[in-house]
Parts: C-alpha cells; structure tokens; sequence
C-alpha cells in the first residue's frame, strides 16, 4: 500500500509539473504548487521519508519558478509541518524576502542549527528576529543574533526562555543591559543566568530595575535576585571606589582651552565618543569648578545637576542633550524627560547656573575633607 501512495502522486505530480514548468504560465505554476502543498499536507503525517522526497523534489521545483507573493502565502502553510520538506523549507528560509522566509524561520523544526548560523550571518534584521523566536536556539545561533541584531531582535532573545547562551553571549547581553532598563529586566529574569553575571547586571541596574525584578521575578528566581543585589549593595560598602583619574584629560581640555578650541563641538564630540573624563574635565574648566563638583552629577539618574552644569559652561542645550543621553551607565532619558530638560535649561540664566555649580562645589570641597560625598540638589528656577 505504501509503495502505491508513493509510486501514484510521484508518476501524476512530476508529470503534471513537467506540463506547468514547460507551459511557461505563472499562474499554472502556482496553482500546481498549491494543489502539491494540499496533496502533501493533507497527509504528512501518514507520509513515509521516500514519499516526503518525492513531495520535496516536486516543491523545490516549483518553488524556484514561483513569484515571493505566492511563496510568502506557503511559507506559513509548511512551517508547522512536523515532518516538512526539507529542501523546500530550506529554500523558504534562505529567501531575501522577509514575507517569505519569517514564517519557516519562526516556526520550522526541518531547518539546520548550521543554516539558522549562516541566514543570520547573511540577511536583515526582519530574518534575525524570526530566528530569535524559535522554540530553541543553541549558543552558536545565539552568539551571531547578539553580535548582529538590533534592541528588537536582542530583547527578544532575552526573554526566550529556549533560547541557550554561551558565557561570551551573555556577557555580551549583560554589557548591553547596561544603557537599557526593558533588556536589564529580561535578563534579571532568566533562571539560567550565571550568578556572577546576575550581579554585574546588578551593579550596573538602576534602582526601579532593581525593584521591578524583585516584585516580577517567580519564586524559584527571587531568592537569587536577591542574594545578588546583597551582594552587590556589600561590595559597594566594602570597597569604596576607586578615584578617577582625570590628569590627562585635564591636560588636554586645558589645551584645547589655550588654543581657543574648548567649545561647544569639541565637548559634543567627547559626549559623542563617551569620552567622559574629558566632558568632566570640561565642565570644570569652563564653569570654573572642582572636578568633584561635576563628577557626581554624572553618575547621579537626574539630570538637573548636569543641566546647571552645562548652563554654567556655557554649553548649548544641543551639546547639553548629548551628554545627557550618553552618560555612562545609566538609561536612556525618555522623550518628555528631554522636553522638560530643554524647559529647565532655558528657563534657568547663567548667573544663577554659576551661583548654584559654585555652591555645589564648595559643598563638595567640604564633603572631600570630611571622607564624604556630597549630593547635588535640584535645579533651581531662575
């Protein structure tokens, strides 16, 4: 009975293929490579390997001579075949249109660990994300999305719970959570993070991460979240950071001050490049205050300080927004953060800037003699 089911559809479909291909009519074309899909789906799962062959060839055929708008609607047809057509799902895979290739990328248990490497190596990110929400993704997969994909495609790596990381992968994922508060939350909430890895996510997340993980994370993570953030909170009690040290890039903004080049461009261009020794030296010169004064207004999660500073300096809002939003180790301001940054900045005069950066510096002066730190106020209306 097997050997008729095979022998049947292979002598019709490859004889009613040879008339679609040599007729030269798209139409026909598709209209064979729809009744094939139906004929094989139908069936699948009572298909043997030879009769699946047999299937294949007539679908790899078709395929080949088939328009990306006929494809794109069997691609999601095939991708949840159990059993599917190999060839022809690797074909659909491999496609450069995304409305053909998404659908078996997402989906399709027939593609290789070794073409899922190669397609992410090879096409767009509308090809990596499809990849990236596969039921299982192994490290060598994994490693290529991080180093390739976009916030979508790394945040939805993040939250696949089937998705495998190797320790370059994770850390990678880790130094990215960094500047990104929705990723530092997926990550905090994977169970396989390394425990190591959990705490230097940790020490760099800001505080309502911190507490977003604790009320979010399922009992079996919790007791971690919260042994590293212990442990993170006793590090930092222990061992007191280690000064900066800004001699260089003192000497240099100093210099660039000497030949009338300490201006707005040259500190967007520190801001640009996340040189921040030399925006924090920077601010100090041009606003005629201790380096401690600027320092903590950098590390601080409200920009007001840093606003006052910029304003002191005699910086533009322009150079004042980029430094704002590549601070290191801190999120990304959102959009009405920006907006109410600019009302402060140009409701606030210079004097005012000078009077309130000196007094903070001053207070910082104090702060140093007494082994303490000192903590900037908010910005003050003009």
């Amino acid at each position: 009975m097997e050997q008729r089911m095979a022998s049947a559809p292979s002598a019709v479909l490859f004889s009613e293929l040879e008339a679609a291909v040599s007729s030269g009519s798209s139409e026909r074309r598709v209209a064979m490579l729809r009744q094939v899909t139906d004929l094989f789906l139908s069936d699948a799962d009572r298909l043997s390997a030879g009769q699946i062959q047999v299937f294949d060839d007539v679908l790899v055929t078709l395929i080949e001579r088939v328009e990306a708008r006929a494809l794109a609607q069997l691609s999601p047809r095939l991708a949840g075949a159990a059993a599917g057509p190999r060839q022809s799902i690797r074909q659909l895979a491999f496609h450069e249109d995304a409305s053909v290739a998404v659908p078996v990328l997402a989906k399709s248990d027939s593609i290789s660990d070794r073409d899922l490497v190669e397609i992410a190596n090879l096409r767009g990110q509308q090809h990596l994300l499809a990849i990236s929400e596969r039921r299982t993704l192994n490290e060598a997969v994994t490693d290529v999305l991080i180093k390739r994909g976009d916030n979508h495609v790394v945040q939805s790596l993040a939250q696949n719970a089937g998705a495998h990381f190797s320790t370059t992968g994770y850390s990678s994922l880790v130094d990215k959570a960094g500047r990104d508060d929705g990723l530092a939350e997926k990550l905090g909430l994977r169970l396989d993070i390394p425990v190591n890895l959990l705490r230097d996510l940790l020490a760099k997340a800001s505080e309502a991460v911190k507490a977003r993980l604790l009320k979010l994370a399922p009992p079996e993570a919790l007791a971690k979240i919260r042994t590293a953030i212990d442990s993170v909170i006793e590090e930092i009690g222990i061992k007191p950071a280690k000064p900066i040290d800004y001699s260089a890039a003192e000497a240099a903004v100093l210099a660039l001050n000497r030949a009338g080049n300490l201006n707005d461009s040259a500190v967007n261009r520190f801001a640009i490049d996340h040189n921040y020794k030399n925006v924090t030296a920077a601010l100090s010169l041009l606003s005629s205050v201790s380096i401690e004064a600027i320092e903590p207004l950098l590390a601080n999660s409200r920009p007001d300080g840093l606003i006052v500073a910029c304003k002191a300096a005699r910086l533009s809002w322009s150079t004042a927004n980029m430094i704002i939003r590549n601070r290191p180790n801190q999120p990304q301001p959102t959009r009405l953060e920006l907006e109410q940054g600019k009302e402060v900045f140009d409701a606030l005069s210079l004097s005012a800037a000078q009077r309130t950066i000196r007094f903070w510096s001053a207070r910082a002066s104090s702060a140093k003699a007494d082994g303490g730190r000192a903590q900037p106020a908010a910005a003050p209306a003009s």
